[in-house]
């Protein structure tokens, strides 16, 4: 009986233990620049945070966890202040910690499971997560997991995204050659292209990606893979099994008069100008890229959110997003929407593009929008918004970024007519395994499921690690 009550005390004080908040650059000063705008715990604060896990018999949280990380365990190790343990634990489950830990939506996944998220605040895990990762890079020893022994066998990796790094660390983990082919001229896929220096700092990717390659992972740039090489042409080569996690990254547009202005551009356009060509360090890079005053961007997920987080770092005075539905339809995390606000982001809820206009140069000047309210539920469970007749009204706009999200890029899986695809041009792979419909070929990540998370596909990825092993020590 007196073992349970201190086990209730015990709880309840842990319960009552406030969540350590990390600081955070301050909105006026951050908006101005691309530097991180969290800034990371320090090793008391992590402890301190670490000290609220309850250290569950059935932790929930590692079921919400698409790699399955021994949450708590790692959350112990920090506790008692062993930050090296910490980090080799994580690295059992997953190769990109540091990335991981700042941009999954551990909200709805590891910490919308935790126990005292029930009664007050989860335990920050995607902090933690952090915090392990960074003291690592700055203060850890620089020692490797270790290996298996070489098995001869050679793997080919088809894009350095997430799905794409995770299946590279965990074979060269298990002993086989991995080779990553990577069609821009740096690797990180989506991680460099796509989301800015203030969310997700160009460094911590690359140094993610020296940890591979210190593993022995080859990583390729500049290969087209369904266009200066084939498939075929892969396993011709030596290569025994192909891992195609290709993303999708074909833009998709409003399909609206005067799309085609100057000045408009697809989220995945602007942002890798931004990104990849570094424009957000202009002048130091001078990357084509229109710098407008008035902006508005169409859509509300994250990637809408780094786009107008980013054009106001740019130099703009209105940023606006425009979005067809409420704030609760919204389907960016709440961080990303919270951080935006605070930067003086303006957003047009229930209001939908009807047509740009332009200025006798052909550039944007301006937009029509038409009021909306919510309807009957879709096929995506979201209430439909319906036009509010007679309520057309104009903006200004000398930069519109559509952000409406992407679809599958053909280019590949054209080229590759035994890949099967679905209606949408993803392709078609087993649910537990990633196996496509042709042999020794796998599949994860957005390419299979469309858009998602970085985790997500990490999580395809790991799936399909582990049926490629299995492929290369027993056979198909």
């Amino acid at each position: 009986m007196g073992e349970k009550n201190d086990k209730k005390e015990k709880k309840s004080k842990k319960e009552k233990l406030p969540r350590q908040q990390m600081p955070e650059q301050k909105a006026d000063v951050r908006k101005h620049n691309f530097d991180e705008v969290p800034l990371g715990y320090t090793e008391q604060m992590a402890m301190q945070e670490a000290s609220r896990c309850l250290q569950c018999k059935k932790p929930a949280c590692v079921e919400g966890c698409p790699v399955e990380i021994d949450i708590p365990e790692f959350i112990r190790y920090i506790q008692e202040g062993d930050f090296t343990k910490a980090i080799r634990h994580i690295w059992q489950r997953n190769s990109l910690p540091a990335i991981c830990g700042r941009v999954c939506p551990q909200e709805d996944q590891c910490e919308g499971l935790c126990i005292l998220g029930k009664k007050g605040e989860p335990v920050a895990i995607g902090h933690l997560e952090r915090f392990a990762a960074d003291h690592e890079r700055h203060s850890g020893t620089g020692e490797l997991p270790p290996k298996a022994e070489p098995t001869g066998k050679r793997v080919a990796v088809v894009g350095s995204g997430p799905s794409g790094l995770t299946v590279a660390g965990d074979l060269i983990l298990k002993g086989h050659e991995v080779t990553v082919f990577e069609a821009f001229h740096k690797g990180g896929g989506v991680l460099v292209y796509g989301i800015p220096e203030f969310r997700l700092p160009k460094e911590i990717v690359a140094q993610e990606l020296n940890f591979l390659e210190r593993l022995g992972v080859r990583i390729q740039c500049n290969e087209v893979v369904g266009k200066t090489t084939s498939l075929d042409e892969l396993f011709e080569e030596g290569y025994e099994a192909i891992y195609l996690g290709v993303g999708a990254g074909l833009p998709r547009f409003l399909n609206i008069p005067g799309e085609n202005l100057v000045g408009i551009y697809s989220a995945n356009e602007y942002l890798t100008r931004a990104n990849l060509m570094k424009a957000y360090r202009f002048p130091e890079y001078d990357t084509p890229l229109v710098k407008g005053k008035d902006v508005a961007v169409f859509g509300a997920g994250n990637v809408a959110m780094d786009a107008a987080r980013t054009a106001m770092r740019m130099g703009a005075d209105n940023v606006r997003i425009i979005y067809r539905r409420s704030r609760e339809e919204m389907p960016a995390r709440e961080a990303e929407i919270h951080h935006a606000e605070e930067e003086g982001i303006q957003f047009y809820l229930l209001t939908a593009p009807t047509r740009f206009m332009g200025n006798d140069q052909g550039r944007v000047s301006g937009m029509e929008c038409l009021q909306m309210e919510l309807g009957e539920p879709d096929d995506s469970g979201r209430r439909r918004p319906v036009p509010v007749k007679g309520s057309e009204f104009q903006l200004d706009c000398d930069l519109a970024v559509i952000a409406v999200g992407a679809g599958a890029n053909p280019l590949l899986t054209q080229s590759t007519p035994e890949l099967k695809l679905n209606k949408w041009g993803y392709v078609i792979a087993d649910e537990k395994t990633g196996k496509t419909t042709k042999k020794g070929v796998w599949a994860g990540g957005d390419i299979v499921t469309g858009a998602a998370t970085v985790i997500l596909a990490a999580g395809a990825g790991r799936q399909c690690s582990n049926s490629i092993h299995d492929y290369l020590t027993i056979g198909w």
